[in-house]
């Protein structure tokens, strides 16, 4: 049975759209602006100062930020969705390996059923068996890639259930007793994780993954199917490098071409309106290509130079955001961004799909306990004491990154341990993880979390977490170098 109740009382943003003003008076606004200014607005001329050239790139810079999680959503649907096409689940049936490099900062706590969805032809009715008390989220992500509602154990139970995913400016019947969840966007992608306990358990998720359904809801009542058919994923895009590795090496010209013409189906929320503006300065009109045709050269290096900087930033942040407690850098906030465009876009470059801090927090480490940057040339020991494990109302896991956000190849191809693994607890209660490229010898490979040679980074994932994580009562430990 679900717990519809829990759902009324679960978080605004797991259950509504981000913008409450219906979509259709959004385009409008976003029509009237960029149309008067894409006939008007004068380019900086050969005869510009260099201060309006700097004024451009900036402007530039601005838009590329707040461009990037829409442009690298769709490069990943493009990539992820190619087997499979739209409104269909695609489940992984076994944790990725140090080959996958489809989405950054991979997992291998649960498995994914995964789909991209088309919501402009009609809704979809998204369909769950009961699970059996087995921990599950299926979180939607709008193409701007915030968290619009995480139907799943925490705000919905293990029951059985239908949930109608409509798109935004559906307007008609649902049957009797089902519950709507409305997307902002058009393209939504619906990244399910169910509890996995280590390979052993494979079968028994998959057999869960196969009850997963997704039915379109003319189907679902038996009426007539919309003249309009989902279109058909592309089938002549970059299917081998990985979606980060795409967008940075688009240009100027074509990263703001892709981005323009998704805006028709996946317009801003109102609350962009200032950043509307901005779009229409720069040229950016909704469906339509973005053309580097300004009259002088200096406009023309200025936007190409303004989009490397929105890339550098990005990527910036991401490497450099300043450490926390024990050098843990820890964001609660994840999911729901608002207005903080270089935070979205950063999160999309770290890990596009990010839970809301309600189902996960993921705790990120780049330095030891001396601030030092981590690298395989070092021996490192992660210390729980007695008691102060993770809190975690479902489970936690702590994971290995390469440089590039990937599993780093190891002998025992073990890329994240946790508690669902046999550690081998101290006498007195306590834990030791070890990180290092080395085995630290047979007795401890139980906690042996296997390093590469260069450097890496961690991150610890609580699932559900407790009250002390979210209030930031609960960090975890420093990371200790060990003497060689």
């Amino acid at each position: 049975m679900i717990n519809r109740r829990a759902l009324r009382l679960s978080s605004l943003a797991d259950i509504t759209p981000a913008c409450p003003v219906p979509m259709y008076a959004v385009l409008a606004v976003i029509a009237i602006a960029l149309g008067a200014c894409g006939k008007s607005e004068t380019p900086p001329s050969s005869a510009g100062s260099a201060y309006e050239a700097q004024g451009l790139r900036q402007l530039a810079q601005e838009v590329y930020v707040y461009a990037y999680p829409l442009v690298l959503m769709d490069v990943s649907r493009q990539v992820l969705a190619a087997r499979t096409g739209p409104n269909q689940f695609r489940h992984s049936v076994a944790f990725p390996d140090a080959n996958f490099s489809g989405v950054v900062s991979p997992n291998a706590d649960t498995l994914y059923s995964t789909a991209w969805l088309d919501l402009k032809p009609e809704p979809l009715i998204l369909s769950v068996p009961d699970t059996k008390g087995r921990y599950y989220v299926m979180q939607m992500l709008d193409a701007w890639t915030n968290v619009f509602a995480a139907p799943g154990k925490r705000t919905t139970g293990t029951g059985k259930g239908d949930f109608a995913i409509v798109g935004p400016q559906w307007r008609g019947q649902l049957p009797a007793g089902m519950m709507e969840i409305r997307s902002p966007t058009h393209l939504v992608w619906l990244l399910g994780r169910t509890q996995t306990n280590g390979v052993a358990d494979f079968a028994a998720v998959n057999a869960v993954q196969q009850q997963y359904k997704l039915t379109p809801l003319s189907a679902w009542t038996g009426g007539d199917a919309p003249s309009a058919a989902a279109p058909a994923a592309a089938a002549n895009g970059d299917q081998a490098t990985p979606p980060v590795v795409q967008v940075r090496d688009m240009d100027a010209a074509t990263f703001f071409s892709r981005f323009a013409a998704l805006l028709p189906d996946n317009p801003p929320a109102a609350e962009d309106a200032p950043m509307v503006e901005k779009l229409a300065r720069l040229g950016i009109t909704p469906g339509k290509p973005f053309l580097l045709d300004k009259p002088d050269a200096a406009s023309v290096r200025a936007i190409q130079g303004g989009a490397k900087d929105g890339l550098a930033s990005i990527v910036a942040l991401a490497r450099n955001t300043p450490a926390g407690t024990n050098g843990w850098n820890i964001h609660r906030d994840l999911g729901r961004y608002g207005t903080e465009y270089l935070k979205r876009a950063f999160v999309a470059w770290m890990g596009l799909g990010a839970n809301l801090p309600e189902d996960a927090v993921y705790p990120m480490l780049r330095t030891d306990a001396e601030g030092q940057a981590l690298t395989g040339a070092n021996r490192y020991v992660l210390h729980f004491d007695k008691g102060q494990l993770p809190p975690a109302n479902a489970f936690w896991s702590l994971t290995l990154y390469n440089d590039r956000q990937f599993f780093a190849a190891n002998p025992l191809n073990r890329y994240a341990v946790g508690d669902r693994d046999k550690l081998k607890f101290n006498k007195d209660g306590s834990l030791d993880l070890y990180v290092q490229n080395a085995s630290p010898g047979k007795d401890k490979e139980a906690n042996w979390l296997p390093a590469p040679a260069e450097g890496f980074n961690l991150m610890l994932r609580l699932y559900w977490p407790e009250a002390q994580v979210l209030d930031g009562s609960w960090v975890p430990p420093p990371l200790q170098k060990l003497e060689q």
